[in-house]
C-alpha cells in the first residue's frame, strides 16, 4: 500500500510538469512585447524600403528619366510583382534572423504541421468575418457617409492579359496573406500574449494591423474604412490562431478575403 502511494506521489509531479510545458510553450518567448512591436514595425518598413531600392536599380541601369522610372514603378505589373516578392521575402528573412538570434523557431509562433481541420476552420472563419463587418460597415457609413467612397489603392490597376492577372493574383491573394499571418498573428500576437491577456493581445495586434492599412488610400488621406475592415478581419484571424494553435486557417481566410477583393478589382478592370 505504501509502495503504491509513493509511486503515485512521485509520478504526479512529472505529469504536472509535462502539462505546464505544453501550456506555456507559446508564451515562452524570450523577448518582451515592446521588442516584438518594434521588431514588427522595423521589419515591415525596412523590407519595403529595401525592396523599392532594389527594384529601382533596373530603371537606373537603363538611364531612364525620373518620370519614366516613376511611371514604370507605378504602372508596371512586373515591377509591382517583383517589389511584393522582395518586400515580403525580406520580411520573412528578417523575422527568421530575429528568431534565430533568440534560438526560437517558426513552430513556436504557429507554423506547426497543418491538419485537415484547418480547411474547415478557414471556411467557417470566412463566413464568420462577414457578420461583424457588415454590422460595423453599415454603422460607420451611416454616421460618416464619405467613408463609403474611399477606395483602396493596391496597385496593379494596369493589369491585363492572363500572365499579368496571374502575377497580380499571386501578389495579392497568396503572398501577403502568408507573410502577414506569420508576422502579425504568428510573431506579434504570440509575443504580446506573454504579458497581456489574450483579449488585450488580440486588440493590440488588430490595431497595429489596421494602422498599417491606413496609407492605402494613396494621396487621398487615410483609408479609414479599410482600417476598420482589417481590424475586424484581424480579430477573426486571431480567434482562428488561438482556436487551432496554428496559422493555416487564418492564412486561408485572409487569402479568401483578398481573393474576393481581387475578383472585384478584375471586374472593374474589365470595364
Amino acid at each position: 500500500m505504501s509502495n503504491d502511494s509513493s509511486k503515485n506521489i512521485v509520478a504526479e509531479p512529472k505529469k504536472i510538469g509535462q502539462a505546464k510545458s505544453v501550456v506555456s510553450h507559446e508564451k515562452s518567448v524570450p523577448w518582451s512585447p515592446f521588442v516584438a512591436v518594434l521588431a514588427a514595425v522595423v521589419l515591415y518598413f525596412a523590407a519595403q524600403f529595401i525592396a523599392i531600392m532594389l527594384v529601382s536599380i533596373y530603371p537606373r541601369t537603363h538611364h531612364w528619366t525620373t518620370s519614366a522610372a516613376n511611371d514604370w514603378l507605378t504602372n508596371s505589373v512586373m515591377a509591382q510583382f517583383v517589389f511584393t516578392l522582395l518586400a515580403e521575402g525580406l520580411t520573412v528573412l528578417g523575422l527568421w534572423q530575429f528568431l534565430r538570434h533568440y534560438k526560437f523557431s517558426f513552430r513556436g509562433i504557429g507554423l506547426k504541421r497543418p491538419k485537415a481541420e484547418d480547411i474547415l476552420y478557414a471556411l467557417a472563419g470566412f463566413a464568420l468575418y462577414f457578420v461583424p463587418w457588415a454590422i460595423l460597415f453599415g454603422a460607420l457609413t451611416s454616421i460618416f457617409p464619405s467613408l463609403n467612397s474611399e477606395q483602396q489603392n493596391v496597385g496593379f490597376q494596369t493589369a491585363h492579359g492572363a500572365s499579368e492577372l496571374v502575377l497580380t493574383a499571386v501578389s495579392l491573394v497568396i503572398i501577403p496573406p502568408v507573410v502577414e499571418e506569420i508576422l502579425m498573428r504568428g510573431f506579434l500576437y504570440t509575443s504580446l500574449k506573454k504579458s497581456l491577456p489574450k483579449v488585450g493581445a488580440a486588440l493590440l495586434t488588430s490595431l497595429i494591423f489596421a494602422a498599417a492599412h491606413l496609407p492605402e488610400n494613396g494621396g487621398s488621406g487615410p483609408l479609414w474604412i479599410g482600417a476598420a475592415d482589417t481590424f475586424v478581419l484581424s480579430l477573426v484571424l486571431v480567434f482562428l490562431r488561438e482556436k487551432t494553435g496554428r496559422l493555416y486557417a487564418s492564412m486561408g481566410v485572409h487569402g479568401m478575403v483578398n481573393l474576393l477583393a481581387f475578383v472585384q478589382m478584375f471586374r472593374f478592370l474589365q470595364h
